[in-house]
């Protein structure tokens, strides 16, 4: 490996643009070349963040022995491919959430992470603000005791991304909002309750918006390419209930357009000493001392969660630095994720 970790971003949309501007920030990473299929969009971003290299086929970067790592900002249904392939190529790989769009291709990047001793990364930067640094602390410190139960989502009121494009494609990204936006919550919560394996899940999903054509939208829908007359055939509303081995549960529910007061990502725990909440970063803790109730309000700093997780990355292939995520923790979500939308469907719970 050279003095700088050489990386070759592929996907040129709008998570490879924050990649990309995490990557130039850091002083022992060199961004060696990036990827898109559409030339414009490739040879726009070289440009921008003055990369040397763009291509257009994602082999080349895979197969080149000149490139330490790959980065995966395409949609969903190419996160597994790349990954497996770079893995196998002797590359270690970082790659935007969801880890993958099946449990079988969760399962090859997992064992193509085993077989190659390569780092296996996927986006989790929700984990790195500062509120969620402080409530791991504080739960590791064992001030809110066992806990027991919680609950997650993130409810858009308005927000489809992309629509009639590969969002709403489940062919291509696996699903709605429950793959989209659930992995961010649903990871969070289960990071801060100490990563119980999940046994049993149930759920429901819902499409009530894909036909309508005149509803207000919001600045979520400028994600991804919208295409008219294209495809919708994902959920905009999913609720679902998760069970644990160590007993506990957590209940979920992640919407792309749903008559709700206003958009809100949370988590909720409840423990046997204190409960708290992670409600749009900020947090609250809630207690009792010498016979007495209380709230508190950690007055925390922002931080860029996506910038942050990219910097552990790079930490844990230079350095040697302990991984936050390994490989099973992904295969897990994406067990949670398909057993709901199989739940959904036949209308049983389903054991994992």
């Amino acid at each position: 490996m050279s003095s700088k970790l050489r990386v070759a971003v592929i996907g040129c949309g709008g998570m490879g643009n924050a990649h990309l501007s995490a990557y130039t920030q850091m002083s022992d990473v060199e961004v060696v070349a990036v990827c898109d299929i559409v030339p414009e969009k490739a040879k726009a971003y070289a440009e921008k963040f003055g990369v040397a290299r763009y291509v257009l086929d994602y082999n080349e970067l895979v197969n080149d022995p000149n490139i330490d790592a790959i980065d995966i900002a395409t949609p969903n249904y190419l996160h597994s491919i790349i990954a497996e392939a770079a893995l196998l190529a002797g590359k270690h790989v970082f790659c935007e959430k969801p880890d993958a769009i099946s449990v079988a291709e969760a399962a090859r990047m997992k064992n193509a992470a085993e077989k190659s001793g390569k780092v296996l990364m996927v986006m989790r930067n929700n984990r790195y603000y500062h509120g969620s640094q402080y409530l791991k602390k504080y739960i590791a410190e064992g001030n809110m005791g066992e806990i027991y139960a919680a609950r997650c989502g993130w409810q858009r009121r308005r927000g489809i991304p992309g629509k009639g494009g590969w969002f709403t494609t489940k062919a291509q990204s696996g699903g709605g909002p429950l793959i989209d936006l659930g992995v961010h919550m649903i990871d969070l919560a289960i990071w801060l309750m100490g990563n119980p394996r999940p046994v049993a899940v149930s759920g429901c999903t819902y499409t009530k918006f894909a036909e309508d054509t005149t509803q207000a939208d919001s600045e979520h829908a400028k994600f991804g390419e919208a295409k008219a007359g294209g495809t919708f055939d994902v959920e905009d509303l999913a609720m679902g209930f998760i069970r644990f081995d160590n007993g506990a549960c957590l209940q979920i529910e992640f919407s792309w357009a749903s008559n709700i007061k206003e958009e809100q990502r949370f988590v909720e725990l409840r423990g046997t000493k204190a409960g708290a909440t992670w409600i749009n970063e900020k947090v609250e803790i809630y207690g009792e001392a010498g016979g007495v109730l209380f709230n508190q309000q950690p007055m925390l700093s922002s931080i860029n969660g996506h910038a942050a997780n990219l910097r552990h990355f790079v930490d844990v292939v230079t350095k040697g630095v302990s991984p936050d995520f390994v490989p099973e923790q992904g295969y897990h979500m994406i067990q949670i994720l398909e057993a709901i939308y199989k739940s959904a469907e036949t209308g049983h719970e389903i054991l994992l």
